[in-house]
């Protein structure tokens, strides 16, 4: 969501606050705004509507001296975007400057409460409440800045990460979170503060993680200081991040979602490195190994996640049931928060998450916990929340995903299921010794086959232009293959606009084929597995329709091939592994249709990369 940067160190903070927000923008945004103490010890704040280049634009002629600031890119909760709404916000006298990612649920009330002792609102965001409030406690108490917001944050229900700069005390950010992320990097004579680690590993390696309630003090020439709301001081952990910048840069691709797909090969292979041993006959998970009673024991698997995970958590469930015969069930992460489930401590909740910090995962993890549910997090980014509040888990390990429609998160959570489910079958004895020996070494190849589909890119990218006029689109899969279809629409919804729908093939007959006509383009996975006929009867009652079929077959198939309208050939794998080589064709669908489109394809209209509010 909304994407945070600060500065304060000798430099000149405007360029590096600039250049921090452009490595936020994946994050998805509507406006832009800065702030900085300059030389002359005015507060200065700059904001627009649209990208951060049209802040830049309207900054151009514009005092950005100082070594001091905060920046954000927001994205409209609260408000509608425009330059009024966005951050930072002033407080009414103009000595306080707030940024906000989250969102204040109860800033009705205080808005009310805080205009009827006359102040006046120039946004309608719940954050311009925010630093409203923490002035009318530092003035009507007459407080320093850092205990006026331990103060403030008291009052305020809901999520938030913020940082704050005031006129009179140019030397000092004073940053918070609560249910929204905020790292803090430690370098030399400097300090830098960001939503996630991207803005900041151009300068230090050196990180702090802030917890839940606690207040970061960064002051020039003194260490970093954090306190949480009863002002109790806390020991920093500083921790080392792992992360180049060649992974924050296009290198040479148009597009970072081109890019990320045509990483999947070596991610994946990242994923399993030092899990699946070099002859490629056993998986090792250290989670299953700590916990392994825990693990084998559990009379069911609850796994809770949103969109693309949710998908991936959908083919987790039919590997687990398939090779460790446990019932499991999988939820949407923002229906379970808010259910009353059954759920104990004999459950096993696995939440999925690819930025480690989706506000409604971590609410169903909460949840379970209260219940005594052992938790097992599956997430990409390192040091995110989840890591941190999960009982167990398994990282991804496929390197930062920019762009904001899920490609190479998807096929790594997708590979981290089955090792975790082909770990646990093995424990359990549930899995016959000659099929777990053939699915891992067949795993361990899967990275040459995703080569072999990622050289079908310019056959794809011809096959798109057909398509660029199509207003709906019907994707079609079966047993493994349904997730896949779900995930192809979404892909296709996401960056090109163009509605579509996934359904198990089964299930047209049921009402989508009413839709089917010459002007309905219907994408068929129809790998040849044990659903294989089943899938062929389905394309032949969408060819007597008349709809256009794209099937996606394995190489040599002369079925099919021979009364689809266009056939996408893939290498043949094992069942089971399906989903991790044909998704990839549906990802280069989908991106060379948007392109084609003229799309903005990293950054889709509306969407966040990172879901970190309701």
């Amino acid at each position: 969501m909304c994407g945070i940067v600060g500065y304060i160190g000798t430099k000149e903070a405007y360029p590096i606050l600039i250049k921090g927000l452009k490595r936020l923008e994946y994050r998805g945004y509507d406006s832009a705004g800065v702030a900085l103490i300059g030389e002359n010890q005015h507060l200065n704040v700059y904001k627009a509507k649209g990208k951060v280049s049209e802040l830049e634009d309207f900054a151009l002629q514009k005092d950005t001296s100082g070594n001091i600031g905060i920046a954000h890119t927001r994205w409209a909760t609260h408000g509608e975007p425009c330059s009024a709404n966005a951050h930072p916000h002033y407080s009414s006298s103009e000595s306080l400057a707030l940024i906000h990612n989250g969102i204040i649920e109860n800033y009705s009330v205080l808005k009310d409460k805080l205009q009827s002792k006359g102040f006046a609102f120039k946004s309608t965001t719940d954050t311009e409440v925010l630093v409203q409030l923490i002035e009318y406690i530092k003035q009507t108490n007459n407080l320093d800045l850092l205990t006026a917001v331990q103060l403030a944050l008291k009052e305020v229900i809901g999520a938030y990460a913020i940082a704050v700069l005031e006129k009179d005390n140019p030397d000092t950010i004073i940053a918070a979170r609560k249910s929204s992320p905020l790292v803090v990097g430690v370098g030399n004579d400097e300090m830098f503060l960001a939503s996630d680690a991207t803005p900041i590993v151009e300068y230090t390696d050196q990180v702090v993680y802030l917890k839940d309630e606690e207040i970061a003090v960064l002051k020039k020439g003194e260490p970093l200081k954090i306190v949480d709301l009863h002002n109790v001081e806390i020991t920093p952990e500083v921790k080392t991040v792992v992360l180049s910048l060649g992974q924050l840069e296009k290198g040479g691709y148009p597009h970072f979602m081109l890019k990320e797909i045509f990483e999947q090969p070596d991610c994946i292979f990242d994923c399993m490195r030092g899990r699946i041993n070099v002859e490629s006959d056993n998986i090792t998970l250290s989670a299953v190994i700590d916990h392994k009673d825990k693990l084998l024991n559990a009379k069911r698997f609850i796994i809770v996640a949103c969109g693309t995970s949710w998908h991936a958590a959908l083919i987790g469930k039919q590997l687990i049931e398939n090779f460790c015969r446990i019932p499991v069930e999988v939820e949407y992460a923002s229906e379970f928060r808010y259910r009353n489930p059954v759920i104990d401590s004999n459950d096993v909740v696995i939440a999925i998450s690819q930025s480690g910090e989706t506000a409604d995962t971590l609410a169903a993890i909460e949840l379970a916990k209260s219940k005594g549910a052992f938790i097992y997090g599956i997430c990409n980014s390192v040091g995110s929340s989840i890591p941190r509040v999960t009982d167990t888990g398994s990282y991804i390990h496929v390197g930062p995903e920019i762009g904001v429609a899920s490609t190479k998160a998807f096929t790594g959570q997708v590979t981290v299921l089955a090792m975790l489910a082909l770990t646990l079958a093995k424990e359990k004895q549930t899995i016959d010794k000659n099929e777990y020996l053939s699915i891992v070494k067949e795993l361990s190849s899967i990275p040459e086959k995703m080569k072999d589909v990622l050289e079908l890119n310019g056959e794809i990218a011809e096959l798109s232009k057909i398509f660029t006029y199509a207003h709906n689109f019907i994707y079609l899969g079966r047993g493994f293959l349904f997730p896949v279809a779900l995930e192809g629409a979404l892909k296709l919804k996401e960056i090109s606009y163009i509605h579509a729908e996934g359904y198990p093939a089964a299930e047209m007959k049921h009402g989508p084929i009413a839709l089917i006509d010459a002007e309905m383009p219907v994408v068929v996975i129809a790998t040849h597995n044990a659903l294989y006929e089943k899938v062929l009867s389905n394309i032949q009652e969408i060819k007597a329709r008349k709809g256009k079929v794209i099937a996606i077959v394995n190489k040599g198939d002369n079925v099919i091939s021979k009364i689809a309208d266009y056939c996408i050939e893939l290498p043949t794998t094992i069942e089971c592994l399906d989903p991790l080589i044909t998704t990839i064709p549906l990802q280069l669908l989908a991106y060379h249709i948007a392109a084609c489109k003229g799309l903005d394809v990293d950054q889709p209209r509306n969407l966040a990369k990172s879901v970190t509010v309701e």
